[in-house]
C-alpha cells in the first residue's frame, strides 16, 4: 500500500498465563495470545482483525475463545446499510437541543447503554511484555536494514506498487474532510457536508409549512371531501422521507444557538500541531473520565498511561492514490464545544474499515450519551470515507461479549456480522445470537467441514527477523540448530494466518 517499503515487526509472547477478566472480574479466567508490536503496516493489521486480534497501544492481543471466561467475538457494522434506530434518533435530538438551547439533559438515559464505544482495550497489566520497548531499541536501525534485505522484497512487492501521497497532503487537508459538515454552526445555503443536496430551510419555515399542511388535512377530515377530490395541491416537503443519520448528524443550528459543537480529526503524532497543541488538555480529560466513570486510582490514569494506552501506536501512515484523503494509521477524534475539548474518541482507519479503539468524555455531560452519539458519528464518519475510497465501508466496534450484559449494546448496530472464531468467516449477528445465549463460545458457521481457508501449512515459510536479517523460518532453523522453538512459531503462524506469516516479521533474540 505504502511504497516505503514498511514492514511489520513483532514479538510472540504465547497465551499460558491467565489474567484478570475486566468483565466478569474472575482473577485468573481471562486467557489470549500476545505480541508487542514495534511498528506495523495498517493492512497487517486489517489482516490481524480479521483474525480476531486487536491492539491497546502496542500491545496486539487474541482472546483464546474456548478458554477466555468471556469470550470475546470481533464485530464489524455495515456502514452503508446502517438506519439509526428510534433510540438513536433520541440520543440525537437529546444533542441537538442541548446545542441550540442549552438544556442538559439531567441523569443518564436509558438508552445509554455504555461508557465508551470501545470500553475494553486488552490487558493492562502488561508488565511481562513491555521489556519488549527498549528490548529492541534499534527497530529504526532494524527497518532501514530490513528494508535493503532482499529475502523479503517478494513479500514487499505488493506495498511499494502505491506510492504515498507526499508532503503535499498537509494537516489542512487531513481536517478538512470533517470542518464542513461536523461543525455545529450555521451554515450558508448550498453549503454543507454535501453541496449536491438542497440548501438548508429555516426551521420556522418547515414547522409552519406542516402547520398549513395539518389544517388543509384536518379540514379535509371535517368537510367530508377526500384527498382525491381536493383541488388544493398539497406542498410538497421532505416529511414524507425518513430522516438519513446524516440528516441529523449534521444539521444546521440558527445563529442564536447556546453551543457550537465542533468535530475535528487529528492524527496521532506529535509533529501535527493540532495533537500536540491539544495534548495536555486530552491528558486531563482522560484522567478525570477515569477517575470518575471507571473508579480508577490517579496513579493509573497517569501522563504515561495515557501516552501508553492511546497514544503510542504500532501503525504506521500511510497514504494511497485510492484510499481517503486523511490517509491511514491512528487518529483522535477531538469534540470541541465552544472551542473546548469534551470527549475523544480513538480510532484506526484501515484499508477496509474505520476501527474504534476508546471514547473518553467529561463526566459532566455524561446526560448527552456522548458514547452512542459518538458511534453514530464513526459511522457517518466511515461512510464519509467510503465514498472516497470504495472499499473502506465497515465500521468495527471491537469486541461483542454476549456473555457480559453491558457489552451487548454493540450487536444494535445493525445490519453487523460477528466472526467466527474456527474458520474467520463472517456470519449475520442474528444467526449467532441463538448459539451465545446456549453457550458462551460458539462456532458460527454451519459448515462442518468448513475450516481455516488462510491457515499456513509450511511454517517454514513464516518471516523470521534474526540478528537484522530477515528470513523464512525454514532458513533460521538452520542457522540455530537445535532450537526448541517451532511449536511456538508454529502456533504464532497459525494465529496469524498464511498473509500475515508471509508479511510480518516476527522478532527473535
Amino acid at each position: 500500500m505504502a511504497g516505503n517499503k514498511s514492514c511489520t515487526i513483532v514479538e510472540y509472547f504465547g497465551g499460558d498465563d491467565g489474567y484478570r477478566c475486566g468483565y466478569c472480574k474472575n482473577e485468573k479466567g481471562n486467557f489470549s495470545h500476545g505480541m508487542w508490536s514495534h511498528t506495523m503496516t495498517v493492512q497487517d493489521y486489517q489482516d490481524l482483525i480479521d483474525r480476531g486480534w486487536r491492539r491497546s497501544g502496542k500491545y496486539v492481543y487474541k482472546p483464546i475463545m474456548n478458554k477466555t471466561c468471556c469470550p470475546q467475538y470481533t464485530i464489524r457494522c455495515h456502514a452503508l446499510k446502517f438506519q439509526p434506530s428510534k433510540s438513536n434518533k433520541k440520543i440525537m435530538k437529546k444533542l441537538s437541543k442541548f446545542i441550540s438551547k442549552g438544556e442538559l439533559p439531567t441523569g443518564q438515559d436509558d438508552a445509554e447503554p455504555m461508557d465508551s464505544v470501545c470500553g475494553e482495550a486488552g490487558p493492562r497489566e502488561l508488565s511481562k511484555v513491555c521489556h519488549a520497548e527498549v528490548k529492541c531499541a534499534a527497530v529504526t536501525d532494524i527497518q532501514k536494514e530490513v528494508a535493503e534485505c532482499p529475502a523479503i522484497t517478494e513479500v514487499e512487492k505488493e506495498a511499494a506498487d502505491a506510492a504515498p501521497t507526499g508532503s503535499e497532503t498537509s494537516r489542512k487537508d487531513q481536517v478538512s474532510v470533517l470542518d464542513g459538515p461536523t461543525t455545529a454552526t450555521p451554515t450558508k445555503q448550498g453549503i454543507g457536508a454535501d453541496p449536491s443536496r438542497p440548501p438548508c430551510r429555516k426551521a420556522k419555515d418547515l414547522r409552519k409549512e406542516r402547520r398549513l399542511q395539518k389544517d388543509q388535512m384536518r379540514q379535509q377530515h371535517t368537510d367530508g371531501v377526500s384527498s382525491i377530490d381536493s383541488p388544493t395541491p398539497s406542498t410538497p416537503t421532505q416529511t414524507s422521507q425518513p430522516k438519513t443519520l446524516e440528516d441529523f448528524i449534521y444539521e444546521s443550528f440558527p445563529d442564536n444557538s447556546s453551543h457550537c459543537l465542533e468535530v475535528r480529526l487529528v492524527p496521532v503524532s506529535f509533529e501535527d500541531p493540532q495533537f500536540a497543541a491539544s495534548y495536555q488538555q486530552s491528558v486531563a480529560l482522560y484522567a478525570r473520565y477515569q477517575m470518575a466513570i471507571h473508579g480508577d486510582d490517579p496513579s493509573e490514569c497517569s501522563e504515561s498511561e495515557f501516552r501508553r494506552f492511546l497514544c503510542d501506536s504500532p501503525l504506521e501512515a500511510e497514504y494511497s492514490p485510492d484510499g481517503p484523503e486523511v490517509g491511514y494509521g491512528s487518529f483522535h477524534q477531538q469534540y470541541l464545544l465552544d472551542g473546548r475539548i469534551v470527549a475523544v474518541g480513538v480510532i484506526d482507519i484501515l484499508p477496509t474499515c474505520v476501527s474504534s479503539v476508546y471514547l473518553y468524555y467529561h463526566p459532566d455531560f455524561a446526560s448527552l450519551s456522548l458514547g452512542s452519539y459518538s458511534a453514530l458519528r464513526e459511522i457517518a464518519f466511515t461512510r464519509q470515507l467510503q465514498k472516497q475510497s470504495p472499499k473502506l465501508c465497515y465500521y468495527y466496534l471491537g469486541f461483542y461479549i454476549h456473555s457480559c450484559p453491558k457489552m451487548r449494546y454493540k450487536g444494535q448496530y445493525r445490519p453487523s456480522d460477528l466472526l467466527c472464531p474456527e474458520t474467520y468467516a463472517w456470519v449475520s449477528i442474528e444467526r449467532c445470537l441463538p448459539q451465545l445465549e446456549n453457550s458462551r463460545y460458539a462456532r458460527f458457521n454451519q459448515d462442518p467441514d468448513a475450516g481455516d481457508a488462510r491457515v499456513l501449512k509450511d511454517v517454514g515459510r513464516a518471516l523470521v527477523l534474526y540478528r537484522r536479517a530477515a528470513m523464512p523460518y525454514a532458513a533460521y532453523s538452520r542457522k540455530r540448530k537445535g532450537s526448541s522453538d517451532e511449536t511456538e512459531v508454529q502456533q504464532y503462524a497459525g494465529l496469524v494466518g498464511q498473509d500475515c506469516a508471509e508479511r510480518i516479521l516476527l522478532y527473535r533474540a
